[in-house]
């Protein structure tokens, strides 16, 4: 019964002891748990104790400084979008001026002059010192024209000339010339005769085309007067 009760004995004793190890583990993690959680709390205090020094003491803020800084703190506005290019027109023609003041010069209006001492320097040419005019209306008879059929040839050009010298007898005409200056073709009159229609008609002098003496020239030839006919020395 002896060693029994030694051997119980030593079996409480390491029980007892393994008891008390295992107390002693537990309290030294508390206390390292609280040793941490201590030394974090002063840590913490510290940062909360220096962030007021750090940030000083507040300054106020006008209202000027207050409206810039609530713009720049605005969303910035979108940037309009380029405009669309339209092509340029053409501006249209300012219209022609209606001032009663700004006309087309008109060719000066022809007026009868009188003319003295014409000479007839073939049937449609008259001269008068060393100014020439042409009849209107009619195609001169050059003064060297032969008229005729081989054989019965006569200088008709000649005596166009020498007719229309006889009507004329250095007496004064009347023309219808510019007031500014002579003009190359002009209707002159020998008194309420006019030359050229005399001319037409009687056959020494033929119709420019498209004159309105073509249709008095056209009953001389039909009639066979003038250069249409044969030599008149011979009737």
């Amino acid at each position: 019964m002896r060693p029994v009760a030694v051997f119980t004995g030593l079996a409480g004793m390491a029980v007892v002891a393994g008891l008390l190890i295992s107390a002693e583990a537990r309290l030294r993690s508390g206390t390292g748990g609280e040793d941490m959680i201590t030394a974090e709390a002063p840590a913490t205090d510290t940062a909360a104790q220096t962030a007021p020094g750090a940030a000083g003491p507040s300054t106020p803020i006008s209202d000027a400084d207050a409206e810039i800084i609530a713009r720049g703190a605005q969303p910035a506005a979108p940037s309009p979008a380029p405009a669309e290019r339209v092509a340029a027109t053409p501006a249209d023609p300012p219209p022609p001026s209606e001032t009663p003041g700004v006309q087309t010069a008109e060719p000066a209006a022809k007026k009868p002059i009188e003319l003295a001492r014409p000479v007839a320097e073939n049937a449609g040419v008259l001269s008068f010192g060393e100014r020439r005019l042409q009849l209107a209306g009619i195609v001169p008879t050059p003064a060297d024209r032969i008229c005729g059929p081989a054989g019965q040839q006569w200088p008709c050009g000649m005596l166009a000339k020498t007719a229309l010298r006889q009507l004329l007898r250095n007496r004064n005409l009347t023309c219808d010339l510019d007031m500014a200056e002579w003009t190359v073709t002009a209707a002159c009159r020998l008194g309420t005769q006019d030359l050229g229609t005399w001319l037409a008609e009687n056959g020494w002098a033929e119709a420019e085309a498209g004159s309105p003496l073509g249709a008095a020239a056209d009953k001389a030839k039909q009639a066979q007067k003038g250069i249409y006919g044969g030599d008149p020395r011979r009737k």
